[in-house]
């Protein structure tokens, strides 16, 4: 056992060594492009606070993370910003002639860095972290876009020490420049189709060092030296040691120009935005690389404390790394030992210093700026045209191309109105009605006699549904109300507008002023509106707008609606001289023969039930059918000892049991009086004489129960035919 863990500690050493080898690569270049331009001269101070940071959020990471072979550090698309931010508060500071640069941007960074860590902690604990999910796709892979490109600036900046703006176009003409923007690009296609060909650790790491390798044997071929090529701009001048100092002091705060702080506002968000999503991306990305189930709201918390403690030495913001942790795990980490070796080697660098930047050509940090600039471009302003519609990817586009223009804030903001717009236009497209349905086609589960379903089949039409789907809002309303107008157009005799809600999600305030329409277009015509299945939040939104009133019927759902509507329907259309009329004369049009019906009679026994007497109970053997004269009989299923459940419902002129005193099976279901009734049972024992005595009058029964069973499926079929539209 002690064998295996020594092993295993040995493992996540080593894996934390090769990760520490990318990382500090990474780190130089995050410094390189933040302490560039008049901040050149604080190079080893920017070296110095990157490796603080890395030092002591990898520690805090390493000992808390859910996933234990968490490698955190200082994160390319927060640098990207820090730099921008850093570019602005240097321009403004320059332009007030303060000579004190380095100072009030390390306390900027910290200020940003504290704020990004209360907010981290503000998500785990409240466990609101996957909230930022609702960000729309657009926006997120905009911004992302944004960053790529902008790292890809940036590199050119390390490089050529020129920003790349349209106004000093000539000066990037200068061969010296064109060669050095060549090597880097050279290096970061080398990374590219290096990494393509081969998924191994070890390739960006030894392509590093081999690029460096080759640059100082170059110098050595050409009879030049380190110090002339640090004097030609290609390789980044000789580093002194730096003493790092922390910015909580009364006199530097009261020096810090607060003033300008309101002007980085845009930065500071998009600061605190960015790690939040890429933690969550990056967190993802790991579970799906090494099949690890990670604890969101724990990786919160343990990055939010990180960059709280990052803050308060001076340090800039950090994040859990998607490519150093899938480094470390590849290389056999399965431990906390592993992160906490790369936070080690990052401690010792720092009481090494900075000296041996010196010896690092441009072109390779900047190499590996424009590889990771343009993995985010292709990622997200490329690849993502693939799968997302046209609609979505040129708002995609549209979002990156006004945070490079506008900044990070303005390009957010306008990004989740374009994506809100986007969102509305396409819910506006789906069709909310699941499927249309009228009363000659769609019955209530209640069966009737063939006279009634007659009327049905004749007067049907003048029941209209609809049953309604998603949330309804000013776009999808507006088309139901639209649709209609269309349908009362065509059905100018409708009585009764049946609107089911039972997959409905929610309405907003002006869908409800659709449905005011809807009102006085169903009035104009004299029909009546049927509200089903409305859920209280619902119902409580119409009557805000005094959509529910006296002449809106509601009911508790679809199949009740129906009911009553067909209910008033007959009634409407039946014969004044309509009544129940005999056993006998029902039967006799049943079989088509008045001597078959009084014969059957002879073998019926006339029962009378109450509301809630159980007429057969489930699991009993079928022995009877029942003829019902009058009333109503409930088919109930019971699911457990304490539930049930209606499935059917029959009514006078109608007949239950008829398969099961064919079959003598078991009955599937309770047969249960749902009101006062009327019935007429014929048993197994008759039914059996009644075949050996009267075999005709069987046969014109078993026509009857085959006519019945021949409604019953034509109605099913339509059924299904109403719900496949």
């Amino acid at each position: 056992m002690k064998v295996r863990q020594l092993h295993a500690r040995a493992l996540d050493v080593f894996a934390g060594a090769i990760c520490s080898t990318l990382s500090i690569a990474y780190s130089l270049s995050y410094a390189a492009l933040i302490f560039s331009g008049p901040l050149e001269h604080q190079l080893s101070y920017g070296v110095a606070i990157t490796f603080l940071s890395a030092a002591v959020a990898g520690t805090i990471v390493a000992l808390r993370s859910s996933l234990p072979f968490a490698v955190a550090g200082p994160d390319s698309s927060a640098v990207v910003i820090f730099a921008a931010m850093a570019t602005t508060l240097v321009g403004r500071l320059i332009a007030e002639g303060r000579h004190e640069l380095l100072e009030p941007v390390v306390i900027a960074m910290s200020i940003t860095t504290a704020l990004t860590g209360m907010l981290l902690c503000v998500l785990g604990f409240t466990r609101a972290g996957r909230a930022i999910r609702f960000v729309p796709y657009p926006v997120i892979g905009g911004f992302l876009g944004a960053t790529g490109w902008l790292m890809i600036t940036g590199a050119i900046r390390v490089v050529t020490d020129q920003a790349p703006t349209i106004y000093n176009v000539d000066a990037f003409l200068n061969t010296l420049i064109a060669e050095k923007l060549a090597a880097a690009l050279a290096v970061a296609l080398a990374l590219h189709f290096l990494l393509r060909r081969s998924k191994s650790p070890f390739i960006l790491p030894g392509m590093l060092f081999a690029t460096i390798a080759i640059a100082h044997i170059a110098l050595l071929t050409a009879g030049s030296s380190v110090s002339a090529a640090q004097a030609s701009g290609w390789m980044f001048r000789a580093q002194s040691a730096a003493s790092l100092a922390l910015p909580w002091k009364l006199g530097t705060l009261s020096a810090f120009p607060w003033a300008s702080l309101p002007s980085l506002a845009g930065d500071i968000v998009a600061i605190m935005f960015v790690t939040v999503i890429t933690l969550l991306l990056n967190t993802t990305g790991i579970e799906i690389a090494t099949r690890r189930e990670a604890n969101i709201e724990r990786d919160l918390r343990s990055l939010g404390l990180a960059n709280l403690w990052t803050a308060a030495v001076g340090g800039y913001v950090s994040c859990t790394s998607l490519s150093r942790s899938t480094l470390a795990h590849m290389a056999g980490a399965t431990g906390r030992l592993s992160g906490l070796t790369v936070a080690i080697i990052y401690g010792a660098l720092l009481i090494v210093g900075p000296g041996f930047l010196g010896y690092v050509p441009k072109y390779v940090l900047s190499g590996l700026l424009f590889f990771l600039g343009a993995g985010l471009v292709y990622q997200w302003l490329i690849r993502s045209s693939q799968r997302l519609l046209l609609i979505e990817y040129l708002s995609l586009i549209g979002i990156a191309l006004l945070i490079v223009y506008w900044g990070f804030i303005a390009g957010v903001l306008i990004g989740v109105m374009i994506g809100c717009a986007t969102f509305a236009l396409s819910v506006s497209r789906v069709n909310v009605i699941k499927f249309n349905f009228d009363g000659s086609e769609y019955h209530s589960s209640l069966d009737r006699s063939p006279r009634e379903l007659s009327l049905l089949s004749d007067y049907g039409t003048e029941i209209q549904g609809m049953a309604l789907q998603s949330y309804l809002f000013f776009g999808s309303a507006n088309r139901l109300y639209q649709h209609v107008k269309a349908l009362l157009e065509r059905h100018p005799k409708c009585r009764f507008l049946i609107f089911d809600f039972r997959l409905v999600t929610g309405i907003d305030s002006s869908a409800t002023h659709s449905f005011l329409q809807i009102k006085e277009a169903a009035a104009a015509k004299g029909a009546r509106i049927v509200l089903a299945n409305l859920t209280p939040e619902l119902e409580k939104s119409f009557r805000a707008v005094r959509f529910v009133s006296n002449d809106v019927i509601t009911a508790p759902d679809l199949d009740r609606a129906l009911e009553s509507c067909e209910q008033a329907v007959i009634e409407a259309h039946q014969p004044a001289n309509n009544d129940i009329g005999s056993f006998r004369t029902w039967l006799s049009d049943a079989l088509g023969n008045p001597q078959h019906a009084e014969h059957l009679a002879q073998y019926c026994k006339r029962r009378e039930v109450q509301a809630g007497e159980i007429i057969a109970r489930q699991g009993e053997v079928a022995d009877a059918m029942h003829f019902i004269l009058d009333g109503r009989i409930g088919i109930v299923v019971e699911l457990d000892e304490k539930r049930t459940m209606r499935v059917r419902s029959l009514g006078r002129h109608t007949t239950i049991g008829e398969m099961g005193l064919i079959t003598h099976r078991v009955r599937s279901a309770t047969i249960q009086a749902e009101a006062t009734s009327v019935l007429y049972e014929l048993t197994a024992a008759s039914y059996e004489r009644m075949k050996t005595e009267e075999p005709e009058l069987s046969q014109a029964l078993l026509g009857y129960i085959v006519a019945v069973l021949a409604e019953r499926l034509n109605f099913a079929n339509r059924a299904l035919g109403v719900l496949q539209r």
